[in-house]
C-alpha cells in the first residue's frame, strides 16, 4: 500500500515505514503530525485518484528530527563585464517517518 502526498509544494510516493525529508514543519521532535494532502491511494491493484484531493485520506507521521541540508553555491558572471557574485543558501529540512495510512 502506498499513498502520493504534497506537502511544502512537492509530492511523494510514501509507504508505512519510510523516512523522508520535506520543508520545514514547525512542530517539536517525536510528535505526531497528520497530513491530510492524499493526492492517491494504492493498494494492490485498486487505485484511488483525487480530483485534486482525496476525501477522506490522510497519512499519519512522526517527526524524527530537524536539519539543514547540504550548502548550494550559486555563482552568477557576466563575461568582459567585471561582473561576479556569489551565494549561499542551506535549506531547512523536517525528517518524518510515516507511520500509517488511512483512507
Amino acid at each position: 500500500m502506498y499513498a502520493v502526498i504534497k506537502t511544502g509544494g512537492k509530492q511523494y510516493r510514501v509507504s508505512a515505514g519510510d523516512k523522508l525529508k520535506i520543508e520545514l514543519l514547525p512542530q517539536p521532535v517525536g510528535t505526531e503530525v497528520v497530513l491530510d494532502q492524499v493526492l492517491a491511494v494504492a493498494e494492490g491493484e485498486k487505485i484511488s485518484l483525487g480530483a485534486p484531493m482525496l476525501a477522506g485520506a490522510s497519512v499519519k507521521a512522526t517527526v524524527l528530527s530537524h536539519g539543514k541540508g547540504d550548502k548550494v553555491r550559486i555563482f552568477k558572471m557576466r563575461r568582459r563585464k567585471h561582473y561576479r557574485k556569489t551565494q549561499g543558501h542551506r535549506q531547512s529540512y523536517t525528517e518524518i517517518r510515516i507511520d500509517g495510512i488511512v483512507g
